[in-house]
């Protein structure tokens, strides 16, 4: 076991899914770090944007009864006309509003782990990783934590574990230099090939994710290239074609996976205050075209290279 140096690193976690099949090879156990510096409008875990815990109100549950209202310090707690009220930026998370609610309709999304916490729950999984599985380290924007991902990683390798960890893959590269001997694949997003659409739909730009992918692959590192499909957005046969052809630049890359939107976290953001910006749907038969074009677009590009 690794020295407590990394069993005491911490991290704001909201979320350790377990016995996952989408977030990397194999039955995962997938930990989610709070913050993300990109504000991607499609978003599918908009609760961990913020990286602090945060508020959330579950409107289902709530019956307007005025307890939270009634305990809390900073007046974070309002109704009228029986409408819940929060006022965000007044909460210090003291916790009385969610230890007061009867109906359980308040709670906090986030916590304060170490890298041994979460290791000793992802252990519990590790009969069900083998030959492929392992942990996946997600959020929000893991690499805005790189230290607890260093530390994560190591404790979870000296126990034999496969290390995944998805970014967008826009920080310093110095970041990847530093948790690389604890990772063993990179899940990488590609959101967008076209910067001005990078920077509108996410509020980056693109260069940066993508000079650092190049730096990966120039080092021999593996990634797996996870590319959201957004209706409307960037659905484009342009940008098939653009991500076949980067896909093929890079000798390093494991595998593509085009992930169509799917509106799971447009559903959250208004436990959190937010307003959802809703996209369509896709079909299946989309799907499986948008596969095709890709596919096709590959085989190309290789047959050229």
């Amino acid at each position: 076991m690794a020295d407590n140096k990394f069993e005491n690193t911490t991290a704001t976690v909201f979320n350790i899914q377990k016995f996952c099949t989408d977030d990397g090879p194999g039955i995962r156990t997938t930990v989610f770090l709070k913050g993300c510096h990109l504000h991607c409008a499609w978003c599918h875990n908009p609760e961990g944007l913020s990286p602090t815990p945060l508020l959330e109100l579950r409107r289902v549950d709530c019956v307007s009864c005025g307890c939270c209202a009634g305990v809390c310090p900073n007046g974070v707690h309002s109704f009228s006309n029986s409408h819940h009220h929060i006022d965000r930026s007044l909460c210090v998370g003291c916790g009385k509003c969610v230890e007061s609610c009867p109906y359980g309709a308040l709670a906090f999304c986030g916590r304060t782990m170490t890298a041994g916490e979460v290791l000793e729950s992802a252990l519990a999984d590790k009969p069900f990783y083998f030959p492929q599985g392992g942990i996946t380290i997600s959020g929000g924007e893991p690499l805005l934590q790189p230290d607890f991902v260093l530390a994560l990683g190591t404790l979870a390798k000296a126990e034999g574990i496969h290390v995944c960890v998805e970014t967008s893959g826009a920080v310093a590269f110095s970041v990847f230099e530093k948790i690389l001997p604890a990772v063993d694949l990179f899940l990488f997003d590609v959101k967008e090939t076209d910067p001005e659409s990078h920077l509108q739909y996410t509020g980056v730009k693109n260069d940066l994710p993508l000079a650092n992918l190049k730096k990966l692959n120039g080092l021999g590192i593996p990634v797996v290239l996870r590319c959201p499909i957004i209706p409307g957005v960037n659905d484009r046969r342009e940008h098939l074609e653009s991500l076949a052809k980067l896909f093929v630049s890079l000798d390093s890359a494991a595998g593509i996976q085009l992930m169509p939107y799917h509106p799971l976290g447009q559903g959250k953001l208004t436990r959190y205050g937010a307003s959802a910006t809703s996209f369509r749907v896709p079909q299946p038969g989309e799907i499986l075209q948008w596969n095709q074009v890709l596919q096709d677009a590959i085989a190309r590009y290789r047959a050229q290279k």
